[in-house]
């Protein structure tokens, strides 16, 4: 509690590293960047389910990464390490509402009859599924928090986290899994229709503004996927783990996965699946 630089090794701090100011500035910029065309993606297309999680977890990115450049100028920083721990862990759960909404649009485009769930009810299955997490994580963040202000046990904390964050991979597992399913279905039941009629049906929106739509938001869902499985890795070793001393790793599975999925859902905004 006490450590300073000029009285501690920066091997004594939490991560026992001092987290480079220039990487954890540039992504405060990207997230900062993206909040704001979000932004005006809402302001222009009023898309509120999509955009207002997106905005929101933008917004707590920027904050985490406010916590992470404290710990750059200070890695023994009791302010930064709470305010970046709570944030950066619970930020990605916004962006994963904002791709459950984005599904029902898909299928309702598409038909429903190649979706094993109806359109309505996937944001009654996945978004409270995202409010537990969110819950999980915000209460272990906390929980670690206040352990770490007062040096004392932070598994408990750790450990509420851990289960917000392995919650968050099983919904983004089923997610998934619904989603490919789906795409399979649409795809066979096109194909009967071209062996049919001698012709691929009409798409019901123009394959560029598909293809615009579409490869961005598998490789945000990719990618988001791919953090959350780190960062339950990460937290499963505990303080003393390999993972959480090294920051390579974390900048490239936390901070660049999670910039690459927010600028794919800035370009693959839903609104391209209500245009011609």
């Amino acid at each position: 509690m006490d450590c300073t630089l000029a009285t501690c090794p920066v091997s004594e701090s939490i991560y026992q590293y001092k987290p480079s100011l220039a990487g954890n500035a540039a992504l405060l910029a990207i997230f900062a960047a993206s909040g704001i065309v979000h932004s005006l993606q809402y302001f222009f297309w009023r898309n509120a389910s999509f955009s207002i999680p997106m905005i929101l977890g933008c917004l707590t990115e920027v904050i985490g990464y406010v916590g992470r450049v404290l710990l750059a100028d200070d890695p023994f920083s009791q302010i930064g390490f709470l305010i970046q721990i709570c944030c950066l862990t619970l930020a990605p759960a916004f962006f994963s509402a904002s791709i459950y909404f984005c599904l029902a649009d898909i299928v309702r485009l598409f038909g429903e009859e190649a979706s094993w769930v109806k359109a309505k009810h996937y944001a009654w299955i996945f978004i409270p599924c995202d409010l537990v997490s969110l819950i999980l994580q915000g209460t272990g963040g906390g929980l670690a928090s206040v352990a770490a202000d007062k040096n004392t046990d932070q598994a408990p904390g750790t450990n509420t986290m851990i289960a917000g964050l392995a919650f968050q991979v099983i919904t983004l597992v089923v997610f998934m899994t619904l989603t490919g399913g789906f795409i399979f279905r649409t795809m066979k039941a096109r194909s009967i229709q071209e062996k049919e009629m001698g012709a691929p049906p009409k798409l019901p929106i123009s394959r560029e503004r598909l293809a615009t739509f579409a490869i961005p938001f598998a490789l945000a869902i990719i990618t988001i996927f791919t953090r959350c499985v780190y960062r339950v890795a990460e937290l499963s070793e505990g303080w003393e783990g390999d993972l959480i001393h090294d920051e390579v790793t974390f900048v490239i599975l936390e901070g660049v996965m999670i910039a690459i999925a927010v600028i794919c859902l800035n370009i693959g905004h839903p609104k391209l699946l209500n245009q011609k």
